[in-house]
């Protein structure tokens, strides 16, 4: 799933979740470094987990790049309801 991020330097990230894992990672545009950190760090990690973690970090204003990916899985398992 591609997800359109708000109010990040990222623009969209790349999502994979498979029986409640995430299974790819990957933010397009944003600081590159940190954000391939974050993503090699939340791979094969459990899914709803992660959101939790992720939810309500701050950065720029409101919104951070975390808590973007803890939105960008919420719809994932919103429009994924067999996921775990």
């Amino acid at each position: 799933m591609l997800y359109k991020t708000h109010g990040t330097c990222s623009t969209a990230i790349d999502l994979t979740i498979e029986n409640g894992l995430i299974t790819a990672c990957a933010f397009k545009n944003g600081c590159k470094g940190t954000l391939i950190g974050l993503s090699r760090m939340v791979v094969g990690q459990d899914a709803r987990k992660v959101m939790e973690n992720l939810r309500g970090i701050p950065c720029q204003g409101n919104a951070s790049c975390p808590d973007q990916l803890s939105r960008a899985i919420q719809q994932y398992l919103d429009q994924n309801p067999d996921q775990k």
